[in-house]
């Protein structure tokens, strides 16, 4: 008996719809990356992208534990000496929350092309209209 490996064009991608209202942040985003990774599939191979597409709405309604909304940074660098930025993430979750999901979904994902081929299935949404109707996503249901 050999081991089948899953090819890139054998894979079946379905759309999820996952409501991120309430939802503890890290919580969420592992559950994400799983889905994404293809981790939930009977064919999952480790150095192919098995994994699905997962729409993520309300991101602005997300819930952040402790006191991570005044302590937790955010950092990018304009690439230019001493052009270091930092922003809470409260602040950051104010003006495009977004962000902080996609931060933290990418950081549970393969540095590699690989995990960067698997962030591109993801579509985050701040409110709750999503332009992916025609995909006919199915609701994700994520233990809060």
């Amino acid at each position: 008996m050999s081991t089948v490996s899953a090819k890139k064009n054998e894979v079946d991608r379905k759309w999820f719809l996952v409501d991120a209202n309430n939802l503890v942040l890290g919580r969420l985003a592992a559950h994400v990356a799983s889905v994404l990774k293809g981790k939930h599939k009977p064919i999952y191979t480790p150095h192919v992208d098995t994994g699905d597409f997962v729409v993520i709405i309300n991101a602005e309604k997300v819930q952040l534990t402790g006191r991570k909304l005044d302590n937790k940074m955010y950092y990018h660098h304009s690439g230019y000496p001493g052009g270091l930025k930092s922003i809470t993430a409260g602040k950051l979750l104010k003006e495009r929350p977004e962000e902080v999901i996609k931060s933290a979904v990418k950081g549970m994902l393969p540095h590699n092309p690989l995990g960067r081929d698997m962030i591109l299935k993801m579509k985050v949404y701040a409110g709750p209209e999503h332009p992916h109707a025609a995909q006919k996503p199915e609701p994700l249901e994520i233990k809060a």
